[in-house]
This record gives C-alpha cells, structure tokens and sequence, in this order.
C-alpha cells in the first residue's frame, strides 16, 4: 500500500516509518535500518515507499531501488502465506540442495524469489544460512530442517497448501 493512501486512512504504519527516519536525523546512511523497518511494517517495499524513502532521506530513488534490489532480504512483492528458503551455500549445493530447489519449483509451479499465484508461497534461496553441519538445509515457516531430502519437503510443502 502507498504512504499517501496509508496516511489518508488513519494508518499509524506511515508515522512509525517517519519515527524512524526522524531518529536517525534523516541521515542517507541510515537507508538499509529504515529500509529494514519499512519493510517489518508494511510486509514488502512497494515503489511509492521507495520513493517516499528516498524523497525523506534526500537520495535519489536510483540509489533506494539499487540497494532494496541488491541485498536478498528485502522483497518488492508481497510475501506469501507460507515460506519456503532452500539454501545454495556451498555445503548445501554440494549435498544435494540444488535437486531439493528443483523439486520445489516443479511442485509449486513457480521459480525460486517468487510468489505463488494464489499467494500461498513463496519459494526462496539463500547463500547461506549458516547451518553448514546439517547441509542441505531449508528453513519452512521458519522451522530450519536439516539433512533435507527432496520428497520430504514436498509432502511438508503439499501439507501446507492444503
């Protein structure tokens, strides 16, 4: 939802963002911590936030798009109502996590940084995330499931989308 429709209809979300920026004096280089809280109030960066971001920090909306686009944690699209983040790092890729994607995709019907069209998941990657030990490694929902094996994460993803 745009600021301006959110201010319009008595939704606080816009004034906690301000709150935000305002605390860190409007400075540009507190673009990623403003960028980080907009995203946890409005879910994801939709362009007009982008732009009232970079209007507010007095940065040209090229810079806010780049870096909104650069780093993996920040979506530009509504999120789904379940996750799904299957992790490339190395240790993942070289035990198998690139079949584990694949086999995912297949059954959901969509590409990895995507959304389901009936906005029931959203299948995602990870360089790493840190939990090498139990590789390959997929975080469902935000329960981390290790030594991941393919037709297990489909029938924990079909469960899901019942």
């Amino acid at each position: 939802m745009a600021p301006s429709s959110t201010a319009a209809s008595g939704d606080n979300r816009l004034k906690i963002l301000e709150a935000t920026m305002k605390r860190h004096q409007h400075r540009p280089d507190a673009l990623i911590e403003v960028l980080h809280k907009a995203q946890e109030i409005y879910g994801y960066l939709t362009p007009d936030l982008l732009t009232s971001v970079a209007h507010k920090l007095h940065l040209p909306p090229s810079r806010v798009y780049g870096v909104a686009t650069f780093y993996h944690f920040f979506s530009l699209a509504p999120p789904g109502e379940h996750s799904c983040t299957v992790c490339l790092g190395t240790a993942c890729y070289v035990k198998g996590a690139a079949s584990i994607l694949a086999a995912l995709e297949e059954q959901a019907g969509l590409r990895a940084g995507h959304t389901s069209a009936d906005g029931k998941l959203s299948l995602l990657v990870a360089r790493c995330l840190g939990a090498c030990g139990i590789a390959p490694a997929v975080v469902l929902n935000g329960q981390v499931f290790g030594h991941a094996l393919p037709d297990e994460l489909q029938a924990r993803v079909a469960e899901l989308l019942k």
